[in-house]
Order: C-alpha cells, then structure tokens, then sequence
C-alpha cells in the first residue's frame, strides 16, 4: 500500500491539483480558439490599402479582395450620374484607376484632392467604391482678411434674428 493512498489530501494540496487543472484547461481553450481563428481564413477579413499602381499590379488577386484605394482624385474626371451615382478617377500620378460609387459623397470631396474609396475591383474594368473618404488636414486657418470686424456690417446682417 502506498503512503498517499491511506491518507486524504490537505486543503493546499487540492487548492495546488484545482489550479493545476485550471491553468491546463485555460491554455486548452486558448490554444483551440487561436487554431480556429488560423483555419477560418482571418486573411479574407482583412482590408488592404492599395495605391492606382498596386492595383493594376495585383492582377487577378484584386478582384473580389475587399480594398481601400488610395490616391488622388483626378483633375476633369468627376461625373455625378443620376441620383447618386458618382464617376471619377484615383490616380497616384503614375496610373489611375476609374471608380463608380454610390452614395453622398462627403462635403470636401471634389478634383484635386486626397481620397480613399472602400471598394473593389471589378471584371469590368472599373473599382466600385462602396465607402468613400476624403483627406484633408486638421489645421484651422483665420480667413484671408486679416482685417477687423465690420460691427455695421455685421449689425445689418443679424436684424430680425431674436
């Protein structure tokens, strides 16, 4: 007969195996749940940025990939359709790419400025953009009239506003 056979276990003792058991069966579900997360494809989750040259040079890994398109929004190639329709161009001044988006387009959008269009690409040779982002900097600047304020202007400006 062994000497832990005819004796009962301490409270420190079975505080120490309940830990013990405890920390194997944490590691256990974090290690399944890590193996999951590997084996479901968490790279078809991911979003990609890409600029107008990345694009082109992606070929056929840019269709149906979710992407954000980078670049800026090309001089003379904004078209509003009907409705809400919006054509025009993202280029990185090396390629550019044509993008069809639906929806308002933020206020600030227009040519000339930095854009990020959430999209795809299609087979038919253009992006469609379902998100889109216009850049700009968080720098406020005074108007260019550095000059006092006209009261009289501005008391005409304000009659009947209570």
């Amino acid at each position: 007969m062994n000497a832990t056979q005819g004796r009962t276990m301490t409270a420190t003792e079975q505080m120490r195996r309940k830990t013990r058991i405890f920390m194997i069966a944490a590691v256990a579900v974090a290690l399944t749940g890590f193996a999951i997360i590997a084996a479901s494809g968490i790279n078809k989750n991911l979003v990609y940025y890409w600029a107008p040259k990345d694009l082109s040079a992606a070929g056929d890994k840019a269709y149906g990939a979710t992407i954000r398109l980078g670049g800026m929004v090309a001089p003379g190639s904004v078209k509003r359709g009907g409705g809400s329709a919006l054509d025009f161009d993202v280029t990185d001044y090396k390629q550019s790419v044509h993008v069809k988006a639906a929806g308002l387009p933020p206020q600030m959008f227009r040519e000339g400025i930095g854009v990020v269009v959430e999209g795809t690409m299609t087979r038919n040779g253009y992006f469609k953009g379902e998100r889109l982002m216009v850049s700009h900097n968080n720098e406020y600047r005074t108007p260019k009239e550095h000059g006092t304020i006209d009261a009289e202007k501005l008391i005409k400006s304000t009659k009947g506003v209570q």
